[in-house]
């Protein structure tokens, strides 16, 4: 079974690669470009009837910063 888990930070927290990512496309003259957030996206191979508690709970203890950061859990 393929799982997506996509992550980002909560709004309030400062996201300094992404202020740099839109700083830089304005440098490229890429105009219009505003509010850039940078995340990441973690996919996972998992066995057949891994039960959606344990994924919860993977992300929860390592894949996302739960103080910070929110996640959601996509299903291939």
């Amino acid at each position: 079974m393929k799982v997506r888990v996509l992550v980002s930070l909560k709004n309030g927290v400062l996201d300094p690669q992404g202020k740099a990512i839109e700083h830089a496309l304005g440098s490229l003259g890429f105009e219009g470009v505003g509010d850039v957030r940078m995340g990441k996206t973690i996919d996972l191979e998992l066995a057949d009837g891994t039960s959606d508690e344990d994924i919860d709970a993977m992300c929860r203890k390592l894949l996302a910063n739960t103080v910070i950061e929110n996640y959601r859990i996509e299903r291939a």
